[in-house]
């Protein structure tokens, strides 16, 4: 036991004097290491990164502060990345030894940062590839490991102490100009603050950043203020993408980053004050949310990425619980899941932004309601899509309607298409226009026909078809595009009437919860909103209603259509302006309209809303109205011949 005791000891004391040994070497070596790791960087730069890197002057100042001057990193043959005048800062010398420097204390003043881009030249592309030691397509990465190290190299290199001054951050895209200059940062005892001064090409302001920071425990709690008047801008996104963006505020919460059991846990919250966005394909006007809050959770694994269904979104008085995970483990697995617990309608409502929904501006409703959305799709299986949307509504009733009155569809209202934001002719939906035709007055096989192309369960569904959400989303998520929408006949009434053509996320938003309303709450019946659809779409160049539609091709009251003239105005609603590119050069339907027209009627004959007497005697269709006119007709056909022999006995004195 004895000789065990002193073995230790005697080990200690071995290893205590190696260790000041090194030390000690450290100390006086120190100035050679640190040319030494200067030379490392420089070499590293030159061959792997095509930079050139410099420090003018570097120098210990006691035992691990050191000076650097005038350090600069410039790519070669491109605009210089960093020049900063004077770098002091603490070293530890242990990792000195093999090369590595590691920042304790850190004091940076008089320079630049920038990011250049030349046409299509970048000052930066060398640093975005990848090293040939990370790329190993063969093998899986660890997503909670990778991330980890990631959050933890970054954080190390953020020093405890912290000053700047007079720095600048500089952004050039093509003569888009973005700088953010440093007036001050300062990071000591944990508290952060920031003064920072922001000019681009249309903008100056002068931001705050304060709060705590404490990157070795991996935690912050920091703040945005805009130190002048009116609101923070953000800088860059208005002259890159036409995107308009500002806010009063802004929280950074990161409570804990923390990895135990191979898992990964990321807790913390952000909030944002009156974020205002004026986007055109966002909506048409500015779009505002007061407040918005994210309470989040985000959890990381070995093959997965996710959001926990702990985490809480907030958008002013709405409160949903999201899940959201991206899965590699065995198929590539996308899952979406939100939850918006019971709360009143009338506070969805106020909550919903300014901007995005006015046509509910001025709504007022009671009841309360709930919802759940769950959405799965495996990259390696698309067809086993899942979307699955449900609302429960309890006590819901409409008391007040904003600018979209749906009860306006039960009795006479004046419509005017909307075209690139050019009101049409007024259209009068009535009996006093005499083209305005009750259902009763239309052909049964015209009506047969439109259902069966647009809308084949119009007459069964409460607004929507989620086979039909599905299909479409497969097909965007192919295209990598919104290629196919899932417009029912009660979606094209909500728009043509209600609302605009514009292609915006606001446009579409509306017309769900428009359509949603019209559907579940009985406003309208089903065989009035097939009217007043059949007598506002639009048929043809300036044609609206089917009663323009029949005169127009056929000189014909709708009433009178026979069946292929009816599949042909069905084939028309989609693209009602080039109607005339179904024709050749004789005014006759090209082959591929007449194959179109051929598998809708076999469609409706499987389907039974056909039977084979329908289509005896049926003859080719011939355009006779003042559609004729459109067309690009060089060769005479019989009709052309026929309508001038009558002229020439009309002009006959006999």
């Amino acid at each position: 036991m004895k000789i065990q005791k002193s073995t230790l000891i005697l080990s200690l004391k071995i290893f205590a004097v190696l260790l000041l040994v090194v030390l000690c070497g450290a100390y006086f070596f120190r100035a050679t290491l640190l040319q030494q790791a200067l030379a490392k960087i420089t070499s590293k730069m030159n061959t792997d990164y095509n930079c050139f890197f410099s420090v003018k002057e570097s120098a210990f100042e006691g035992i691990s502060n050191v000076k650097l001057s005038q350090v600069i990193l410039a790519p070669k043959n491109s605009d210089t990345l960093l020049n900063i005048q004077h770098i002091e800062t603490e070293i530890a010398l242990l990792p000195l030894l093999v090369g590595d420097i590691q920042l304790g204390k850190l004091q940076l003043s008089n320079g630049y940062i920038q990011l250049t881009k030349k046409g299509k030249i970048r000052n930066f592309d060398a640093f975005l590839k990848k090293d040939s030691d990370d790329i190993h397509k063969d093998d899986k990465r660890d997503y909670a490991d990778f991330a980890y190290r990631l959050i933890s190299k970054m954080l190390n290199l953020v020093p405890v102490d912290m000053k700047v001054e007079n720095v600048t951050f500089k952004l050039n895209d093509n003569e888009k100009k973005a700088t953010l200059k440093i007036n001050q940062l300062i990071l000591a005892n944990e508290q952060l603050n920031t003064q920072l001064a922001i000019k681009t090409n249309t903008f100056e302001q002068r931001w705050r950043i304060n709060g705590f920071a404490d990157p070795r425990n991996k935690q912050a709690d920091i703040r945005f203020f805009n130190l002048d008047t009116g609101a923070i801008k953000v800088p860059y996104l208005d002259e890159r993408y036409q995107l308009i963006a500002s806010f009063d505020s802004i929280r950074l919460n990161i409570d804990n980053i923390q990895k135990s059991r191979g898992k990964l846990h990321i807790d913390g919250f952000s909030s944002i004050v009156n974020l205002k966005i004026n986007y055109p394909k966002i909506a048409s006007k500015d779009v505002l949310i007061k407040n918005a809050l994210f309470d989040y959770r985000f959890l990381l694994g070995e093959d997965f990425i996710s959001v926990d269904s702990t985490s809480t979104m907030q958008l002013n008085q709405i409160k949903l619980h999201p899940y959201a995970s991206y899965q590699t483990a065995n198929d590539t697995i996308y899952t979406l899941k939100i939850a918006i617990p019971k709360m009143q309608a009338q506070h969805f409502i106020n909550s919903l932004p300014n901007g995005l929904f006015t046509h509910f501006e001025g709504m007022k409703a009671t009841g309360n309601f709930d919802y759940k959305l769950d959405f799965k799709f495996n990259k390696n299986k698309p067809n086993t899509l899942v979307f699955d949307s449900k609302l429960n509504k309890e006590n819901f009733k409409i008391l007040q309607y904003g600018e979209a009155n749906l009860n306006k569809l039960n009795g006479e209202f004046t419509y005017r298409a909307i075209i690139n934001n050019v009101p049409q002719r007024p259209i009068l939906v009535g009996v006093a226009n005499p083209n305005y035709t009750p259902l009763t007055d239309i052909s049964p096989y015209l009506q047969k026909c439109v259902l069966t192309s647009e809308d084949p369960s119009f007459f069964h569904h409460r607004g929507f078809i989620n086979e039909a959400f599905k299909q479409s989303i497969l097909k965007n998520i192919r295209t990598k595009k919104f290629a196919r929408g899932a417009s029912t006949i009660s979606m094209q009434l909500v728009k043509n009437v209600f609302l605009t053509r514009e292609k915006t996320l606001s446009r579409k938003l509306e017309e769900i919860l428009l359509v949603y309303l019209l559907e579940n709450n009985r406003i309208v019946s089903k065989s009035r909103m097939l009217e007043v659809y059949f007598n506002v779409i639009e048929w043809g160049p300036n044609v609206y209603g089917i009663g323009e539609a029949s005169r127009f091709y056929f000189q014909k009251a709708p009433s009178d259509l026979n069946l292929n003239e009816c599949l042909f105005l069905a084939s028309v609603i989609p693209s009602p302006k080039k109607f005339m590119y179904k024709f050749n050069n004789q005014g006759n339907l090209k082959e591929f309209a007449i194959k179109n027209e051929k598998f809708m009627r076999n469609l409706m004959l499987r389907r039974g809303v056909l039977v084979t007497e329908d289509t005896v005697a049926q003859k080719p269709i011939q355009v006779s109205g003042n559609a004729r006119s459109y067309l690009h007709i060089t060769v005479p056909d019989s009709l052309t011949i026929a309508n001038d022999s009558i002229k020439e006995l009309d002009e006959f004195d006999f």
